[in-house]
């Protein structure tokens, strides 16, 4: 076996037309259609194919430090471009050990997201 890296991250909302918009708008995503599995939800890609998937639970509460991170080449250009369209994003901070800078921001329903600067 082979493993060739994530294809999708799924992620519990408390509303998934509001988080698809915000996913859409705020950080450019692209909208997919998305099979009728008899629980609202919505599907987006990144640029590069991999795609994020949400899945509506009416009482979410997003869980403490769990996110996934987004690789940025430059960090500091995304945290202005993300402030100046109104989304509140962390200041952007050394990774200990030297392997980068990263940046945390939530989506809607409180998903921690990260903003990751490789070195």
């Amino acid at each position: 076996m082979q493993l060739e890296g994530i294809h999708h991250v799924s992620l519990n909302v408390r509303d998934h037309e509001t988080a698809r918009q915000w996913y859409v708008d705020k950080l450019g995503l692209v909208p997919l259609d998305r099979p009728d599995f008899g629980f609202p939800g919505s599907w987006m890609a990144f640029p590069d194919g991999r795609q994020v998937h949400l899945i509506e639970v009416s009482d979410h509460v997003a869980p403490q430090g769990q996110h996934f991170a987004i690789r940025v080449s430059d960090i500091d250009a995304a945290v202005a471009e993300l402030r100046d369209i109104g989304v509140e994003v962390g200041d952007p901070h050394d990774v200990p050990g030297g392997a980068g800078r990263q940046a945390f921001l939530s989506d809607p329903s409180g998903n921690l997201l990260e903003l990751n600067q490789p070195v």
